[in-house]
């Protein structure tokens, strides 16, 4: 009651003065009046968004239809609690009404929690992850391996979010020869189900979709709430990875968060970045591990030598001198034979290793975009050239056509007959003359010659 008496007294007396309270005085205002009003209550929905702290506090949010609302349940409430909440769990919860004021927040300081029955949306994934593993569709033994040195990989993800920039990093810093290729998805909100089953379709079928083929796919996107991941629980998505031809990793959300499309997928990944490491080798300890054989065959090498040399040694001390270079002859042809097949193997071997990073340095600097946009940009010239040779070659032809027609038409054309010495003469209707009989004295006529005309009057007729 003093609460209000003092809220209304300072109102008047910000009107009056014009003076602003601070904030911190409005947030605990704000504070009082909600826990006077409203105290503590019994409240229902469906949790989501749960975090667990280290300290043994956990914070989620409190959702309906039409609303929601954050909470807060401290360590020693959670310890007493009946129930130990979930995402998606539906509970009934009793607490406080407060507002949290370093973030000026209203929150729940729950007191009491109950489980209320599971919520629709863990009930849908739920029923749908029985369906489909009835169907098989979660089989161990369906599992496609992964390839152990991939040249191409399809990234099935948002184009605008942290989790591509993450994987590209990685794969760059772990398999610099590896081309990604970016399938951009919605991988929240409605309809986004859609584009993400019809990207695992196109890529696994590429040639149909002028696409290129990649010996993987990782699909999948950053954390977030049930809601925001539940693209990757739709029955859509499970039955394109399922279907898929190529290798699929699912990497939705952290490592806490777990999908249908993890279940279909032949591999889960906790998290994108982690998906990056799984689908390739580290050159850096590829090129240990090479080092690491050819120590190891050179020491083999070394050993056997050794072994060979004392057994040698004690061959000779053992035979009389007088026999001695003809007894060790042969094992010493021996000894040299196998010393060269154990240079030749470690050699051989040493070779082998280091063709194959010479192939993979080329491939890579083959396949970089500077050196393919290089080509391409090569591909362009060639083709203006031939474009620009043949547009001249096909102007030079009708050109010449051209000149032909028009001295053809020079040749055969009334002016050539005129500069002959030729004419024809019109009636007054511009019609040719072929017969006297067809005019009469008094007549207007025009004759046409070389370099003009001449008008003439009818004088006499005769036939």
């Amino acid at each position: 009651m003093d609460c209000r008496i003092e809220s209304s007294t300072d109102d008047a007396a910000v009107l009056d003065n014009k003076k602003s309270l601070t904030v911190t005085r409005l947030v605990r205002r704000m504070r009082n009046l909600l826990e006077i009003e409203i105290g503590e209550i019994w409240v229902e929905g469906e949790i989501s968004n749960l975090r667990r702290q280290a300290s043994g506090h956990c914070y989620f949010t409190l959702k309906d239809e039409g609303a929601q609302i954050s909470c807060v349940l401290f360590r020693g409430t959670a310890s007493r609690a009946k129930s130990r909440p979930e995402d998606g769990m539906q509970a009934r919860l009793f607490g406080e009404i407060s507002v949290y004021e370093a973030r000026g927040q209203v929150q729940l300081v729950v007191k009491q929690l109950e489980d209320a029955g599971m919520g629709d949306l863990q009930a849908r994934f739920e029923a749908l992850k029985r369906k489909l593993n009835a169907e098989g569709l979660f089989d161990t033994t369906r599992k496609k391996a992964l390839p152990k040195f991939p040249q191409t990989i399809g990234l099935v993800t948002s184009p605008t979010g942290a989790a591509l920039q993450d994987m590209l990093n990685i794969l760059t810093r772990r398999a610099p020869w590896v081309q990604p290729v970016l399938y951009p998805v919605t991988v929240q909100g409605k309809g986004g189900e859609r584009t993400i089953a019809a990207a695992i379709e196109q890529l696994g079928d590429p040639e149909q979709h002028g696409l290129p083929r990649v010996d993987v796919i990782i699909v999948g996107r950053g954390g977030g709430s049930l809601e925001d991941l539940w693209n990757f629980n739709e029955e859509v998505v499970a039955r394109a990875i399922h279907a898929c031809p190529i290798p699929v990793v699912s990497a939705v959300g952290h490592e806490i968060d777990f999908t249908i499309s993890d279940f279909a997928a032949d591999m889960r990944a906790p998290t994108p970045s982690a998906a990056a490491e799984l689908v390739v080798p580290d050159a850096v300890e590829l090129k240990a591990r090479v080092r690491q054989s050819a120590s190891a065959v050179q020491r083999a090498m070394e050993n056997r030598l050794k072994h060979d040399s004392s057994i040698l040694n004690s061959a000779r001390r053992a035979l009389m001198p007088r026999d001695a270079e003809r007894a060790l002859r042969d094992p010493i042809l021996e000894l040299d034979r196998i010393r060269q097949e154990l240079r030749d193997a470690a050699q051989g071997a040493l070779d082998d290793k280091k063709s194959k990073l010479r192939e993979m340095e080329v491939h890579h600097a083959a396949h970089h975009p500077a050196r393919v946009l290089e080509r391409r940009g090569e591909k362009l010239d060639q083709a203006r050239i031939i474009w620009e040779k043949a547009g001249k070659a096909a102007l030079q032809s009708a050109t010449e056509r051209f000149q032909n027609l028009a001295s053809l038409i020079r040749t055969l054309g009334p002016e050539a007959t005129f500069a002959r010495g030729f004419s024809i003469t019109l009636d007054q209707d511009g019609k040719p003359v072929k017969d006297a009989g067809a005019v009469q004295a008094g007549d207007v006529l025009v004759t046409q010659v070389s370099h003009g005309k001449i008008q003439s009057e009818v004088t006499s007729l005769q036939e």
